[in-house]
């Protein structure tokens, strides 16, 4: 595995320090290499040597990150298990450089650190194939190259991917998870063709091992084929996404053409209900259904006629009670796509009140879900400072002095409110958005 060309200026102090130790980690090793050079069979070490570097060749891009991985692998678990330490180190740094360099060229730093990686996940992977405690606990030599080959993924794929999180700003666990973790079984395939190589080596002579090269080409496709079905499940992923996005922005022009009062405050409402969600630490699939139902809670107003929806002045009590059912009515016209059941509880209670006065459901407190509560309140708020029929926009003080009078009622979250009120009179961040919705 390597990192491949990617921002390398602006690193935080806590990357370079890891670079750095990395860096020196894989120095040491391959100095003592150097220093300590010895060779069983100088025709056997420049044969595989041949072989990795042209393997280094047969290499797949990782999917979501800019990294890549390479089948010569293979061969390095075979200079761990039949090579010298010398060299094993020596074929594991020269097919890392020769993995980095095609087909371009990597940054100075890029290559060290790549090349030193290599030889610290080799140089380990070998201490562990040979270590003696090791093999009096483990007498199968296949399960102990295993072992090997596991060590040299857990470190190569962990400095790699710690690089990349540092550098590209995405979390360790999701790299590791999404980019490397199904890679792992692969490596488990290596170490026991590397086994078969190595008992071939010992039954015959090391020249008939490399009737398994086919096997590298083979391992190759695999990969090939593998990542290809991962690109097109996730392409279809990115499409469907696409399609409910597209399906909520024609719903909510739909709304927009019935309620001409909702014209920019669904997006209004959406920016705001998003950077409190943020602020209170949502993310994931609440998130995605807080910006869903920003959009859509007011859909079901499509079933209320125009005179009741347009009417400049207060309603009387039928029309509020047609009016009120616009909640489940919206509830019912979203019910039906699967992927908004996230989305139907918000558009149901984000009408309920803190004091159990609200509707449909009369829900009190916590039980209103608290993506409800946080739409609650910037709807209110968007709706308190824009203009209507029956009166001028207000001001953004005007507005939190009105809820704040209305949580004393009961009828809002107060640290709902507090905690809009800050993140509006104090954040920079909403105006940008604001001014381009």
């Amino acid at each position: 595995m390597s990192a491949s060309a990617h921002s390398w200026k602006g690193l935080s102090l806590g990357a370079r320090a890891f670079i750095g130790l990395v860096i020196a980690g894989g120095t040491a090793f391959l100095l003592q290499a150097a220093m300590h050079q010895n060779s069983k069979n100088i025709a056997e070490f420049i044969c595989y040597l041949g072989i990795a570097v042209l393997a280094s060749r047969l290499r797949v891009t990782l999917p979501g990150i800019t990294g890549t991985l390479s089948v010569n692998f293979l061969f390095i678990l075979v200079g761990v298990a039949e090579l010298s330490f010398s060299e094993a180190i020596t074929l594991g740094a020269i097919s890392m450089l020769a993995q980095c360099f095609y087909p371009s060229r990597p940054g100075a730093i890029q290559l060290t650190f790549n090349v030193c990686a290599g030889s610290v996940s080799t140089a380990l992977a070998y201490l562990v194939y040979h270590n003696p405690l090791a093999n009096m606990l483990i007498v199968n030599r296949p399960l102990v190259l295993c072992l090997a080959a596991s060590t040299y993924f857990i470190v190569n794929a962990g400095c790699i991917a710690v690089v990349i999180s540092f550098s590209e700003g995405k979390p360790l666990r999701r790299i590791l998870v999404d980019c490397y973790f199904w890679s792992f079984p692969y490596y488990l395939v290596g170490a026991g063709v590397a086994g078969a190589i190595s008992w071939f080596n010992h039954a015959f002579n090391w020249e008939t091992s490399l009737l398994f090269v086919p096997a590298i080409y083979l391992i190759y496709r695999s990969y090939r084929l593998y990542l290809g079905k991962l690109e097109d499940e996730k392409r279809h992923v990115e499409e469907m996404a696409d399609l409910h996005l597209r399906t909520i922005e024609a719903l909510a022009l739909a709304i927009e053409a019935k309620d001409q009062t909702t014209h920019d405050h669904l997006q209004r409402v959406r920016i705001y209900a998003i950077e409190v969600a943020k602020e209170l630490g949502l993310k994931g699939s609440e998130l995605e259904a807080l910006h869903a139902a920003a959009l859509l809670h007011d859909i079901g107003k499509l079933a209320v006629p125009e005179h009741i929806l347009l009417k400049p002045g207060p309603l009387t009590a039928e029309e509020r009670k047609i009016m009120e059912q616009h909640t489940v009515i919206g509830e019912r016209i979203c019910a039906p796509l699967r992927s908004f059941r996230h989305v139907l509880p918000i558009i149901r209670h984000h009408h309920e009140k803190w004091d159990g006065a609200g509707y449909p459901d009369g829900l009190k407190g916590e039980q209103i879900p608290l993506t409800a509560r946080i739409l609650q309140v910037t709807d209110i708020y968007d709706a308190l400072t824009t203009d209507r029929p029956y009166r001028r926009a207000l001001s953004s003080e005007q507005a939190f002095a009105i809820m704040r009078e209305e949580v004393k009622r009961g009828w809002w979250d107060a640290r709902m409110v507090a905690d809009f009120e800050r993140i509006v009179l104090d954040s920079t961040s909403l105006a940008p958005a604001l001014s381009s919705s």
